[in-house]
């Protein structure tokens, strides 16, 4: 409501801006139009004069040479009057275009000024909201106190972020969000029934699960490390913090009016909106809890090893539950490693293979048997009250022993309160895990936040079932804490619900966690709620490529807190980016001219293939980076910094 006042004096800008070049056009025709009248006019005098000339009674040569002036008076009087019809017909035509572009332009400020009154009417009505929710507290108190199946402090912190939504917020029915089955834990002392009178009933033995708890009891270890990993070496001391986040203020909607109707990676973006860390850094964070894929190694069964890969894929979205923060978009050719080798066995390698559409392509081998890689764009859509961010491209994970392939792709993430309050974030849609061995899958479900749901904030549920469709565990938990697996002893079809839709009722033994996200660190809240992992992630290492994020200046800038030197930094790496790629299309431009081809931009240690799995082209790792990393042999890498 603040920004109000200055709409009028932009209004009044555009508005000269709009009609001060027109003016000057129409001015510069009414010139040309004089112009042409008084050409008419003296031509047709200097024609009447001639003529008399010819009439009197003059000497013989006088009247030749009279008429040879008379001639070119013509001709000059045939080319103006050409010249002035073509003149004619270019003031005709510049008045009729200057009226369509005063229209077009005209059009085309209206509808800026309508987005720009619709998002301040939104932000007003934001504000009203707030001091409405602020000036009621019974209402809060009641409507904390509904879902009284749930844990009460998660329950009151959701409804606290949700409170900075308006009426207009996209809502979800909990109905129509239920998941498909229904849940009731067995006692497997007393578990004696038999499905042979139920349709469509599957059994499992109780004892199964008895003999699984090895690999499931591990899981509740805080590190893979400290049960198997004794042929690891300790692990070395890392940094514990960064310098304090500083306090700077920063006016969002001066900036955001500015960028309506424009391509969203496309708009500079001061570090004000950043953390510092690069998108690559934040795609190696998926690998904080690689621990369940070490353990899943060692499960014997294909269904029960998909229960630690569908755990791993929600491990990924507990970091981004406070991190509002972007990160740093990468530079074409940079890329990341963090070399764990030695201290937890795996060792990761990121790389920008393409800039529009921003793509990295990521790989990681790990000794203790599995090697994960994956190719992600991001899709982003600016929606004015929220951000949908929409990772594209598949995941793949094998183990090397079984020779598991398992494949999935992530959810859209939203970023709400985009003009104004409390930035918070959300998970959305299904995840399909399918092992393209076995024929395995588990059903996922992200449940999106709804206010007038009961169900648990940030659910996650699902189901896995072998090759010929049978379930054999639940899933279930939070994507932000923990995610809990059930066995399956007994299922059942239930009654149909009122929209037609018949539930599985499955009869499961006593949950076991899989994963519980580790508790930040402290003072995370003033160093961008990094994790104990991403504190680590930036921090400066020996022997890593000269085109590693750590190397880049404007994010370590604002790491120290010296964000305007960082703003600066940051647009001369993008203007300098900018030249490479005007001078990679001008290649292409003169090799097209040349009938040659023109391969564009290759990536440094990955190239492009065709996925056997799932037809897709993808960028997979082509090896040499680790090679080269011994040598110190950085030839190879271009100068983007």
């Amino acid at each position: 409501a603040d920004d109000s006042g200055d709409e009028e004096p932009a209004s009044q800008s555009d508005k000269s801006e709009l009609h001060g070049p027109l003016k000057t056009l129409s001015s510069k025709l009414e010139d040309l139009s004089t112009c042409n009248e008084l050409i008419a006019k003296h031509g047709a005098a200097l024609q009447r004069s001639l003529s008399e000339l010819e009439n009197l009674r003059l000497p013989a040569d006088s009247g030749e040479k009279i008429k040879a002036v008379n001639e070119r008076a013509t001709l000059f009087r045939i080319t103006s009057n050409a010249m002035i019809n073509a003149c004619r017909d270019f003031l005709d035509l510049a008045e009729s275009h200057s009226r369509k572009w005063q229209r077009l332009l005209q059009h085309e400020r209206e509808q800026r000024i309508r987005l720009e009154e619709t998002i301040e009417q939104l932000a007003k009505q934001h504000n009203s909201l707030e001091r409405a929710c602020r000036g009621a507290p019974g209402l809060a108190a009641g409507t904390a106190s509904v879902p009284s199946t749930t844990k009460a402090g998660s329950v009151q912190s959701a409804k606290g972020e949700a409170s900075d939504e308006d009426e207009e917020t996209e809502y979800f029915d909990a109905m129509e969000d239920a998941p498909a089955f229904i849940t009731v834990t067995a006692d497997p002392k007393h578990h004696r029934r038999s499905g042979s009178n139920l349709s469509g009933a599957s059994e499992g033995h109780p004892e199964d699960w008895n003999l699984e708890d090895s690999v499931f009891e591990s899981s509740n270890q805080s590190s893979y490390n400290e049960s198997t990993g004794k042929d690891l070496l300790p692990r070395k001391r890392r940094r514990t913090r960064i310098p304090d986040k500083p306090n700077y203020s920063l006016n969002l909607w001066s900036i955001m009016k500015n960028c309506i109707g424009k391509e969203l990676s496309k708009i500079p973006m001061p570090v004000n909106f950043n953390e510092p860390l690069s998108m690559l850094q934040r795609l190696t964070e998926d690998l904080e809890y690689h621990e369940l894929l070490d353990k899943a190694v060692k499960c014997e069964s294909s269904t029960e090893q998909m229960c630690f890969v569908a755990a791993f894929s929600v491990s990924s979205y507990s970091t981004t539950v406070h991190r509002t923060a972007k990160p740093f978009n990468p530079l074409l050719g940079e890329t990341y490693e963090l070399d764990r080798l030695e201290e937890l066995g795996f060792r990761s390698l990121c790389e920008q293979v393409s800039h529009h559409p921003p793509a990295a392509a990521h790989h990681v081998y790990s000794r203790r048997g599995w090697t994960l890689w994956q190719e992600i764009t991001i899709a982003s859509k600016f929606r004015g009250k929220y951000l949908s961010i929409m990772p594209l491209g598949a995941i793949h994970l094998e183990f090397h022993s079984s020779g598991n392939h398992y494949v999935w792709r992530k959810v859209t993430s939203t970023v709400h309160n985009i003009i104004v309050g409390k930035l918070w974030i959300d998970q959305s849609g299904e995840i399909e895990i399918v092992n393209h061995k076995s024929k395995d899958k588990c059903q996922l479900k992200f449940t999106p936040y709804s206010y007038f749901s009961r169900d648990v904030p940030r659910k996650v549920t699902g189901v896995v079932s072998d090759a010929d469709g049978k379930a054999h565990y639940v899933m279930s938990g939070t994507w932000d804490e923990k995610m809990e697996c059930s066995k399956i002893v007994h299922s059942s079809h239930g009654s149909t619900s009122t929209e037609g839709k018949q539930k599985t009722v499955y009869q499961t033994l006593s949950p076991k966690v899989l994963w519980r996200k580790y508790p930040l660190p402290e003072n995370a809240e003033n160093m961008y709620f990094f994790s104990e992992l991403a504190l680590t992630l930036n921090e400066p290492e020996e022997r890593v490529a000269p085109t590693d994020s750590r190397l880049r200046p404007d994010q370590r800038l604002m790491e120290s807190g010296r964000w305007d030197e960082a703003n600066v930094e940051k647009q001369r790496l993008e203007e300098k980016q900018r030249a490479v790629r005007r001078r990679r299309e001008a290649e292409a431009v003169e090799a097209l001219e040349e009938g040659k081809d023109y391969e564009g931009y290759i990536p440094l240690w990955f190239e492009r293939k065709v996925d056997a799995v799932t037809g897709e082209l993808i960028c997979v790792y082509k090896g040499g980076y680790w090679e080269a990393k011994d040598k110190q042999e950085w030839s190879v890498c271009p100068d983007i910094f």
